[in-house]
């Protein structure tokens, strides 16, 4: 049996894309899951070597029941000291569960549309990054004590982060 990476979408239509593929080409099963779509998450990492959390076009602040609870969920790999990587929403959601703060562009700039990214070293070993890509926000996150950031952009300097071992 391979391992496995637990992946949370936030749509039906959504899908792992790039970092998806790169898992599966570094030999990963995924486990799709869509909380938003009532699908649970599971009680434990056992099963898993890591989680990916990705973007939305809601936001980590939004009052659904189920973003809280997914918010909550977060605690099973950090208590459990699994890799996790939060992409747009899911850094969102990551910086709220460890204390961190999400909240609009101090100038009031938004990203919609093809932005660039830039790896950093820390995120170098993820394989190969597109120089640009879509983005639908207006929400930045500040980075937690223990939280490594990964990619940076020209309008917000964090865009993912990976927290643990």
């Amino acid at each position: 049996m391979k391992p496995r990476i637990l992946i949370i979408v936030h749509s039906e239509a959504s899908t792992p894309g790039r970092i998806g593929h790169m898992l599966q080409g570094r030999g990963f099963d995924l486990d799709i899951r869509r909380p938003c779509l009532g699908e649970d998450l599971p009680h434990t990492m056992a099963d898993h070597e890591g989680a990916v959390i990705f973007g939305g076009p809601m936001s980590a602040n939004d009052n659904d029941s189920w973003i809280a609870r997914e918010i909550d969920w977060i605690g099973v790999p950090l208590k459990e000291n699994k890799p996790f990587l939060g992409v747009c929403l899911g850094a969102q959601m990551l910086t709220r569960q460890l204390g961190g703060t999400v909240g609009p562009h101090p100038e009031g700039h938004v990203e919609i549309g093809y932005y660039p990214i830039r790896p950093l070293a820390a995120g170098a070993d993820l394989g190969p990054w597109p120089e640009n890509v879509y983005h639908w926000h207006r929400e930045g996150f500040t980075l937690v004590n223990g939280a490594e950031l990964i990619a940076t952009g020209d309008t917000f300097a964090n865009q993912a982060f990976r927290y643990g071992p």
